[in-house]
């Protein structure tokens, strides 16, 4: 197996959608995952059908393998810009390489990192007042900077 053959078929595959392949792994035993994205989300449907497409491009009888085609999940991190882009007015939690961590609202995301708008301050005073101050509107972030991403999920109404 290949892995730059299977990414060029799973690539003609979503060529003229809005579908895009994130990450794909070839392990030494054939195991194959592919996670897909779409700017407007993927199916179960997208997914059976780029499995059987990737697929009808090898025999198992030449060589075996097992194959997982998934969409990436709610919980995994930020990895291209494109989701970025798709992700612009959430709230994302970042841990750069330099071990700082933030949340705030992802307001822009350009070719060269993100601009967020971080979470106000929650500070305590003596008698246990939460009281809130400002921080900087927004700060810009390098995406070389950033060790991970994750899109913070609300269940707020």
């Amino acid at each position: 197996m290949n892995k730059q053959k299977i990414t060029d078929i799973v690539d003609e595959h979503l060529a003229g959608t809005d579908r895009f392949l994130v990450s794909m792994t070839l392990s030494t035993q054939n195991h194959i995952k592919v996670f897909i994205d779409g700017d407007k989300g993927v199916s179960v449907t997208d997914c059976i059908v780029l499995s059987k497409y990737i697929e009808s491009h090898f025999d198992r009888d030449a060589e075996d393998f097992s194959l997982e085609v998934s969409s990436v999940g709610v919980g995994q991190p930020l990895v291209l810009t494109r989701q970025y882009r798709n992700n612009v007015g959430r709230r994302l939690a970042i841990k750069a390489k330099d071990d700082r961590q933030m949340k705030g609202k992802l307001v822009e995301a350009t070719e060269d990192g993100i601009w967020l708008e971080p979470d106000l301050e929650k500070k305590k005073k003596k008698q246990k007042k939460e009281i809130q101050t400002e921080t900087e509107s927004k700060v810009f972030i390098i995406y070389d900077d950033i060790l991970e991403a994750r899109v913070q999920v609300s269940f707020k109404k």
